[in-house]
């Protein structure tokens, strides 16, 4: 049965090798013949009454308003829209999705309709953002602004199973893989079968249709998304010895040609743990498409996803160094993986069969990759890849027969614009838009010297018409494109995330080692023949396995953001770790919360006694105030506001934890919980921010935001707290799971369940990454703790 399986696969693959072996024969013509020069040449003449101005005399007045750097998302989105351009902009970018993501053909009236409405909703959703834009914190609310699309569209619990699946993918990018690029790619895998199913959406469907398919779409996108990170990026990688990559392929082959995954069988390398996740991961979303597709459209997804991994395999085991391929064996797998690629999606999502869709994608897939592969050239060159460029590059002066990739990519053009869109006017503009945006970024990333021995070896045989395509390089206008100042922006936000993930990481420990040397108590008296339990049991209550969360927010603050001396806040840092401490005692206590374990070892009752820890934890109230008094480098005004504020602090926590002993076995209202959740662990959080905002005299409308972002900070803590004593992993958390049930405690998960308790931790979320808008310093540790409290598994 599976011989016949196999040999029904590649029957298929050699049809489809077929197909795309007519279509190089006939653009191997056109650039034998040099056709495509004189239809071209025509329609850049024509092309180029839009893209070259002469400059009039008022731009010599006006240059204080020059084109800003388009690397720069907001400010350029903006000028644009001051300049009256973003329409067009917007036109031909959308335009060119619609053509190449969707397959459509921009000349009819539904197309048209449908590239103005997504316009007009986009240059609305742009120009909000841009207006409401507060320079270096834009990225603050990236993650709050997705979530706020999706309760838009009543997707919240769908974006919260998105986020937290990025995240984990993130965390299993090996090294030797980059993980920004992997990120991006499943990301725009995603917006792009989101796409598809918005733009297949009948204008009638009713709410919970439409949530049910956007659902439905961001899931198929990420089990398709995958794919490229854990497959063709990770083959494509040093990550697995070749005898993995070998037993690997196999195993996707089979699934492939059988339609079903088989068990991971042994593994002969080192990467084990890697193999099984991936193993895992790929298996649900394999299984999700199948689920999720029409048996009309399952056969033909088998078939493309076949074509598309078996031209992978054909290509990835090519070698530069031998000097014997032939021009198709360069290029047919290339046809076959560019067109098949995007075909897999349109049934993926069960869209209808549409034979015009198929054969526009089928001949448009080459020009993107030729595109690409020329943008890469010399990261490839230097990776060993064969692509058409590497090889003519490495060969074109001992081979005489190779087709130069150049020029098949601008025969691919011609043929594109008259035989496949019929030369419409529209299709051939955005086209020849990209193609010299394409070749304007390569020179601006290259440099002009680089650039034009580039030409120089790859356009020496046109040098008439390279002389026309330069003109345009140099003088066009208008030709760039939202798709790449997109990907350009979610690069830089990726790297940038990623590089204040590891600051934040590195502050968080460094900072809480240096915390964990000042907190030790020493003893009173050393010579004394008494014992001194109180210190003895205050020092291990310290020593527990803290995350002192609370004086590192304060020593960020305090240091970094307002510029105090280090040495200068050491007491107030001692003085919240003590208080919090203190807390944390006083909570475990039998007489409330009765629990067992603090920190990943036996509470402080247990090992003592209940006295003792009472003792202890009024102790370390009255410490936290004495080094509040000792803050001696301040004024004695400053200081005294200070523990006024404190004490008065120290009196909401207390309110908070009656609350909760007199809540226990009793139902409480959303709005009660929260209350009691904020005077439990937000205050704790503003305390953290405000004091070293006292002490460094910070105005009061800064106070209050950073009020405002404790108290949600605070309440998603807390929520994240619910849901972990549910689901958590009780090695990790070093406590008990489970009671919360046990004490009968009224929780988020026990008003909300787990899916609205998940809901409104992320609406908390939202609503402090979004005040953080409204505080005048660098928030990114704030944000990143935000991200901390939600992503935590202790």
């Amino acid at each position: 049965m599976k011989e016949e399986l196999i040999k029904n696969a590649d029957a298929c693959y050699q049809l489809a090798e077929q197909k795309a072996a007519h279509y190089f024969k006939s653009l191997y013509v056109l650039v034998s013949e040099k056709a495509y020069i004189p239809t071209l040449t025509k329609d850049i003449q024509s092309w180029k009454t839009n893209h070259i101005h002469p400059h009039p005399l008022l731009s010599f007045f006006s240059r204080g308003k020059g084109k800003p750097d388009s690397r720069g998302y907001y400010n350029y989105i903006r000028w644009l829209d001051y300049t009256g351009k973003l329409d067009h902009y917007l036109d031909r970018s959308i335009s060119y999705l619609f053509m190449r993501d969707l397959g459509k053909a921009l000349d009819t009236p539904d197309t048209q309709t449908r590239v103005r409405r997504v316009v007009d909703s986009l240059k609305k959703s742009l120009t909000r953002s841009t207006a409401t834009d507060k320079g270096d914190k834009t990225e603050t609310t990236s993650m709050a602004r997705l979530y706020r699309y999706a309760q838009r569209e009543s997707i919240e619990s769908t974006m919260i199973w998105l986020i937290n699946k990025l995240k984990t993918v993130s965390s299993n990018i090996p090294k030797g893989m980059e993980a920004e690029q992997a990120q991006r790619k499943l990301i725009k895998i995603i917006a792009g079968v989101f796409m598809h199913v918005v733009v297949e959406m009948d204008d009638e469907i009713s709410p919970e249709e439409r949530s049910r398919k956007l659902d439905a779409a961001i899931r198929l996108g990420y089990s398709y998304g995958l794919t490229y990170p854990f497959i063709d990026d990770l083959l494509d990688s040093e990550v697995l010895s070749d005898k993995e990559k070998k037993q690997y392929s196999n195993l996707i082959r089979t699934t492939l040609i059988t339609g079903e995954v088989p068990e991971l069988s042994e593994w002969p390398g080192t990467n084990l743990n890697l193999i099984r996740y991936i193993h895992s991961e790929l298996r649900d979303a394999f299984e999700y498409i199948r689920a999720h597709q029409r048996p009309e459209t399952r056969k033909n997804f088998f078939e493309q996803s076949y074509v598309f991994f078996h031209s992978q395999e054909v290509d990835r085991v090519k070698d530069l160094s031998n000097a014997n391929y032939s021009n198709e064996e360069l290029y047919i797998p290339i046809i076959l993986k560019s067109s098949s690629s995007r075909l897999i999606v349109r049934s993926v999502i069960s869209a209808p069969l549409d034979e015009d869709f198929n054969n526009r994608t089928f001949f448009y897939g080459i020009y993107n990759q030729l595109a690409d592969d020329f943008a890469d050239m010399f990261d490839d060159m230097k990776d060993g890849a064969v692509t058409p460029y590497t090889y003519y590059m490495k060969y074109h002066d001992k081979r005489g027969d190779l087709i130069n990739p150049f020029e098949l990519y601008w025969a691919v053009i011609s043929n594109l614009i008259h035989n496949v869109y019929h030369s419409d006017t529209k299709t051939c503009e955005v086209i020849l838009d990209r193609a010299i945006n394409g070749l304007k970024r390569f020179k601006e990333r290259m440099g002009t010297k680089k650039y034009n021995e580039v030409m120089q070896l790859f356009a020496s045989g046109i040098p008439e018409f390279n002389r026309v395509i330069q003109t345009m390089v140099r003088k066009a206008d208008d030709v760039d494109f939202f798709d790449k100042l997109l990907r350009d922006h979610m690069i830089t936000i990726l790297k940038n995330e990623r590089k204040e993930q590891e600051d934040f990481i590195d502050t968080i420990e460094t900072v809480r080692n240096q915390i964990n040397n000042i907190l030790m108590i020493p003893k009173i008296d050393q010579l004394s023949l008494m014992k001194e339990p109180i210190i003895d049991a205050a020092n291990y209550s310290l020593a527990g396995d803290g995350k002192r969360l609370r004086p590192i927010m304060t020593w960020v603050m305090g240091v970094n953001e307002y510029g105090l001396n280090p040495s200068s806040i050491v007491p107030l840092l001692r003085s919240l770790e003590y208080m919090h401490t203190a807390s944390l005692i006083f909570d475990d206590l039998p007489s409330q919360d009765n629990a067992s374990t603090r920190r990943g070892r036996a509470t402080l009752h247990q090992v003592y006694n209940i006295a003792i820890a009472e003792l202890t934890g009024l102790f370390l109230t009255q410490k936290a105030i004495e080094e509040q008094v000792s803050l001696d480098q301040f004024d004695s005004k400053t200081v005294l506001n200070l523990i006024q504020y404190s004490t008065q602090v120290t009196a909401a926590m207390c309110n908070g934890q009656a609350m909760d002993l007199d809540s226990k076995g009793k139902p409480l209202t959303l709005e009660q919980l929260n209350i009691m959740s904020f005077y439990k662990t937000g205050i704790a959080f503003e305390a953290s921010l405000i004091m070293p905002a006292i002490l460094a005299k910070a105005e009061a409308f800064e106070r209050e935001a950073l009020k405002k972002f404790a108290h949600h900070a605070g309440i998603a803590f807390q929520i994240k707290d619910d849901l972990l004593d549910v689901e958590g992993n009780q090695a990790l958390l070093g406590k008990p799971i489970g009671k919360d049930a046990e004490n009968n405690n009224t929780t988020f998960v026990s008003i909300l369940g787990l899916e609205g308790a998940r809901k409104e931790m992320w609406e908390h979320y939202c609503l402090a990454m979004e005040t953080l808008q409204e505080v005048p310093r660098n928030t990114a540790f704030l944000k990143h703790l935000m991200n901390h409290i939600v992503n935590r598994d202790h």
